[in-house]
């Protein structure tokens, strides 16, 4: 299986921002795919995004609590009530999330995260670092995509 990382992705690999305060791997000369230390930096990863996801979860209980209050005037309450209800909208999205990071987590544990579930191509280190819950290899979701439409 060849690593996907070729050409325009491997030169644009400086210009990646750190995900979730975890720089970039940089792999070593013949290291193999999905090697213990890829694993460990993608765990690094997935863990440090999901306990963000977690911190904006209690604070977001906080603020539902300081802020919960019984406003005399209709329009402030309706306001309020929209308020709660897109953070608890945006709350369920995270939560599905959350549910994605620790399916990644235990695709680590398994030895099988970095590879495409439909074709089992290598997924690539820039695509996971880009979409670190990523199953499908570039070409299979663009091909679903494409379905979908």
């Amino acid at each position: 299986m060849a690593n996907n990382d070729t050409g325009a992705a491997a030169q644009a690999q400086s210009s990646f921002l750190p995900v979730n305060g975890v720089e970039p791997y940089q792999p070593k000369e013949g290291e193999p795919y999905m090697s213990e230390a890829m694993k460990e930096h993608f765990r690094k990863i997935l863990l440090a995004w999901k306990e963000e996801l977690m911190e904006e979860v209690d604070r977001t209980v906080d603020h539902m609590k300081t802020e919960a209050a019984n406003f005399a005037d209709p329009a402030d309450r309706a306001t309020l009530e929209e308020e709660f209800s897109l953070e608890l909208r945006a709350r369920d999205r995270e939560r599905k999330l959350i549910r994605k990071i620790d399916e990644a987590l235990a695709r680590l544990d398994a030895d099988e995260y970095g590879y495409c579930e439909a074709c089992g191509v290598e997924i690539g280190l820039r695509r996971l670092e880009a979409r670190p819950t990523a199953t499908l290899c570039i070409d299979c979701k663009t091909l679903e995509e494409m379905k979908e439409r």
